[in-house]
């Protein structure tokens, strides 16, 4: 049968955007549907504007430890609209690269809301077209708990677009968009409380990282709650709102703000005119060659679940291009060594094994770690401290994990998860002169383990 389409994706996100670009490339017929925005969740709603955000609240430190290096200033204002309008933008401009990336690549774009009629068929704007290989890349969706009152709260989706800066914001959740979004709020001026049930935030990281950022948090007045829920939300007669715990506890806000968890973003697929299946958690359930039950349906990205980066929604996307379109260049998504950063304030960047995950896995470990204060800060007033830390086979002496916290972290084990990824061992590290002055080389000057 002959088909309007080699391949018909939907969602024009990172991975979505990457699979028809190489697609088109490899000299397959390509179109993509997208019914919000080009680029996706990290373009628009995610990692990039979140990181001009956090290059702005950066800046109130900057000010404040200026005048240990002779400056003087008058007092520093913030203005948040002038900051959102320019967020907006550079956004609009990234749409428009986007968009040039796939007219340019051959692929036909498709704006509107796509609908899978079968295997092999695909609705929008009420066209139907047939496609060989139909790609689900339509990403996650953030979601807020229906606890009475919950449409007062917001989700990270609404606070890219607020016309003005809460005063006081209650950040509610415990993952690295809490976290960031907290850095955010209270590095602009906001009174920010960062609420979380559990005992502590940032689960699944290195426990001395979580603990690290947890101290820099309280040591700079934000107002950390763990072991705590929200019962409801109520608005007053001035506007703010009134939020009660579940151990009856009342606070007062001008915003929350939930960054609770994701979900996949499934709505009016057309997922029951297929035999797709779903995992208990509600992502698409997909092999290791991303083909989900139905065999023309493939997935990758958020809408898996896997690993929730943009980098690795790349990496799918190309898998999956390569695998059907030039298959002698075919290499599967290696998911051992991933980095990632948290732009918190300060960022964290880890690479690899924590120390838990090392010591459950059998591992025989040793821990390097050092804690110091940044050259940068000596002529200020800031007490804030950087951690490295490194996790060692004791055995084979390989560098299992390696975690920061502190002024560029991601920047700097960006470079380390190529050490990582090469197999390097503690030897490495040590025989590895380092750039003076810098923090960086603090990584290869560890000489003594502080736990075995």
């Amino acid at each position: 049968m002959a088909y309007d389409f080699d391949l018909y994706v939907i969602g024009a996100g990172s991975g979505g955007v990457r699979a028809a670009r190489f697609a088109a490339g490899f000299g397959a017929k390509v179109a993509v549907a997208e019914s919000r925005y080009l680029g996706g969740t990290c373009v628009n709603v995610g990692c990039v504007p979140k990181k001009l955000l956090v290059y702005g609240a950066h800046f109130a430190e900057d000010f404040e430890q200026a005048s240990g290096f002779g400056w003087g200033l008058d007092e520093a204002q913030f203005d948040w609209p002038t900051l959102i309008a320019n967020k907006d933008r550079e956004i609009n401009r990234l749409n428009g690269i986007y968009r040039n990336l796939l007219v340019n690549s051959g692929v036909t774009l498709h704006e509107g809301h796509a609908k899978i009629v079968d295997p092999h068929q695909v609705e929008i704007n009420g066209e139907r077209f047939t496609a060989k290989n139909i790609l689900i890349a339509t990403g996650g969706w953030p979601q807020i708990p229906e606890i009475p009152g919950h449409e007062h709260a917001i989700s990270s989706n609404q606070a890219f677009f607020l016309k003005e800066l809460p005063k006081r914001v209650l950040v509610v959740g415990g993952g690295y968009i809490a976290v960031e979004f907290a850095g955010i709020f209270h590095g602009l001026g906001a009174k920010t409380t960062l609420l979380y049930r559990g005992e502590l935030f940032l689960r699944g990281f290195d426990g001395s990282v979580r603990k690290h950022l947890q101290e820099e948090l309280t040591k700079r007045g934000m107002d950390l709650q763990f072991n705590a829920d929200i019962e409801r939300i109520e608005k007053q007669a001035d506007g703010s709102l009134k939020v009660t715990l579940k151990d009856g506890f009342q606070l007062e806000a001008d915003c929350v703000f939930y960054a609770t968890g994701r979900r996949p973003m499934l709505d009016n697929l057309g997922l029951e005119n297929t035999g797709v299946k779903l995992d208990k958690k509600g992502f698409v359930e997909v092999d290791e060659l991303y083909q989900t039950a139905e065999p023309s349906i493939l997935a990758l990205g958020d809408v898996i679940g896997r690993v929730q980066l943009t980098p690795v929604a790349l990496a799918e996307g190309m898998a999956v291009a390569r695998r059907l379109f030039k298959p002698e260049q075919y290499r599967p998504v290696d998911y051992k060594m991933i980095p990632t950063a948290v732009f918190s304030l300060p960022n964290i960047g880890t690479v690899g094994l924590t120390e838990e995950e090392a010591r459950e896995a059998g591992h025989e470990v040793q821990i390097f770690e050092s804690r110091f204060r940044p050259m940068k800060l000596t002529l200020t007033e800031c007490q804030e401290r950087t951690l490295m830390k490194l996790v060692v086979d004791a055995r084979t002496d390989k560098v299992l994990g390696c975690h920061m916290v502190g002024p560029d972290a991601g920047e700097i084990v960006q470079g380390l998860a190529i050490a990582l990824k090469a197999g390097a061992t503690k030897r490495d590290f040590d025989e590895t002169i380092g750039v003076h002055p810098t923090a960086a080389e603090e990584f290869v000057t560890m000489r003594t383990p502080v736990a075995g």
